[in-house]
């Protein structure tokens, strides 16, 4: 017979300390553990999905089978020998994440140099102030996408859907967007290093050019036309 849920004594799993796997917690998706030092908790078989690693200290830990899907992690954090963190689903610095599925994620302030996001859906993604210098984008969906302020210099954007995507305030210093998809609806108010590109660029189709940005308030060719 299944033992009925104590609801007094539930916590959500975003509300998960790592001391709880102790005593056999298995769940700690959306949890916030910034900076921690995690000991010798053994996380195997856990759902660690979207968990908050940056900072922390996990070298001691058991993370064989454990789900780290959209876990966050930095330069900063210590993950134990051999552990291959870049193909195992998580955000960070130099991770695999060629054709994922990260349609709506919030990835702000992240740091994603060395990333590998070819093919990507990034659809509505929050990437704004997020660090993206030399990622390789190409082909990418970032429609809809919210970069203000990102960090984009000599990243790759060919063959990417750019459509209504908000660059405001981004750095694009050495960016490639020659081959991109469309631009329809983009907003690059207040970008930098967009000087070279700035000819091409309003060059496209006036379909891409004049059309509104609902969000911004502003269309494309508006938007270009402020930088020169």
């Amino acid at each position: 017979m299944t033992a009925e849920l104590e609801l007094s004594s539930w916590l959500p799993p975003e509300q998960t300390l790592p001391e709880a796997f102790a005593s056999g917690t298995t769940d700690a998706r959306g949890a916030n553990w910034r900076g921690q030092s995690l000991g010798t908790t053994d996380f195997s078989g856990a759902a660690l999905c979207r968990v908050d690693l940056r900072g922390c200290d996990l070298s001691g830990c058991n993370l064989e089978g454990a789900d780290l899907r959209l876990a966050r992690y930095d330069r900063a954090t210590i993950w134990p020998e051999r552990f291959e963190v870049r193909s195992s689903g998580a955000v960070g610095p130099g991770a695999k994440l060629n054709g994922a599925f990260l349609n709506g994620t919030d990835l702000r302030g992240m740091d994603l140099r060395g990333a590998s996001l070819m093919g990507t859906y990034l659809s509505g993604a929050d990437l704004s102030g997020t660090l993206l210098d030399d990622v390789r984008l190409v082909g990418a969906d970032l429609r809809h996408a919210v970069l203000r302020g990102a960090r984009c210099r000599g990243a790759r954007f060919g063959g990417c859907q750019l459509d209504y995507a908000d660059f405001r305030g981004a750095d694009l210093t050495d960016a490639g967007l020659e081959g991109v998809e469309s631009i329809k609806g983009a907003d690059f108010s207040l970008c930098k290093g967009l000087a070279e590109q700035l000819g091409a660029l309003r060059a496209r189709p006036y379909l891409e050019l004049d059309c509104w940005n609902p969000m911004t308030r502003k269309n494309t060719r508006e938007a270009l036309e402020s930088l020169s």
